[in-house]
């Protein structure tokens, strides 16, 4: 099974990638940073071009607008303020993403429940009470942009529009996209890059703020055995291969 909708379109010739020192199970780019976390759940932060490793823990690291935002090995959330991280209250997860906008934040739980939480619940947080939302239906991984927000469960992927700060939950429901894939990341420009169970890496292509669904997939090979995670941000493509190393390619 290929992630494929549509016409699957040939690599860009502009398309560049180079090897990045370093060995990570999930990478995460975001407002200019870049953060991920290895096989040992140690999490790194690039800093001057090198993956350095922080005195912290965790199964899952992401960054963006909201802040850096890490879940441990016991499903606690933590967010990285004044200098340390601080656990979130009130709510656990697998996995923390969709860090877009201004301040809002979303996730799955080791339930694969899904739930967000507004801008302004992220702007008063830390509070006694942190009133996360939690949507209808099961996902593995959910992710936010822009425009909506994309999610996979068992290699199906969803989509869910009219997302925004102040209405993490959005409106409707899941939308099914066609294609095959076991994860998904959407950038802060709206851009949608996931790679399947086989290890092939994927671009949603035609999204746009009328169109947030976009309109099919091209695949781009960046590693020569296999893609396992991917994040963009301003310009560059971060892709963790299946081996771990990391490629940082130029679209």
């Amino acid at each position: 099974r290929r992630a494929t909708s549509g016409r699957l379109c040939t690599i860009p010739a502009s398309f560049d990638c180079t090897v990045t020192s370093g060995n990570l199970k999930q990478i995460d780019a975001g407002s200019g940073s870049v953060v991920g976390v290895n096989n040992l759940n140690e999490a790194f932060v690039l800093i001057d071009n090198v993956f350095t490793k922080i005195s912290m823990s965790l199964n899952h690291f992401s960054v963006g607008p909201a802040g850096q935002l890490g879940v441990n090995s016991a499903n606690n959330i933590f967010k990285f303020q004044s200098g340390s991280f601080i656990q979130f209250p009130g709510e656990e997860a697998s996995q923390t993403g969709g860090c877009w906008g201004d301040q809002l934040i979303a996730g799955v739980n080791m339930h694969d429940d899904i739930f967000c939480l507004n801008m302004d619940a992220n702007d008063k947080w830390p509070s006694s009470t942190t009133p996360w939302v939690q949507i209808n239906g099961r996902l593995k991984y959910y992710s936010c942009g822009p425009h909506s927000c994309w999610g996979v469960n068992n290699d199906q992927i969803y989509i869910r529009r009219d997302v925004s700060n102040n209405v993490c939950s959005g409106s409707g429901s899941f939308v099914n996209i066609p294609g095959s894939l076991s994860m998904i990341e959407v950038a802060t420009d709206g851009s949608v890059f996931g790679v399947n169970y086989q290890g092939n890496l994927y671009q949603r292509t035609g999204v746009t703020r009328s169109k947030p669904d976009g309109t099919g997939w091209q695949e781009i090979v960046a590693c020569p055995n296999g893609h396992q995670h991917v994040s963009f941000d301003l310009g560059v493509l971060w892709v963790v291969c299946v081996d771990g190393s990391i490629r940082t390619c130029t679209l």
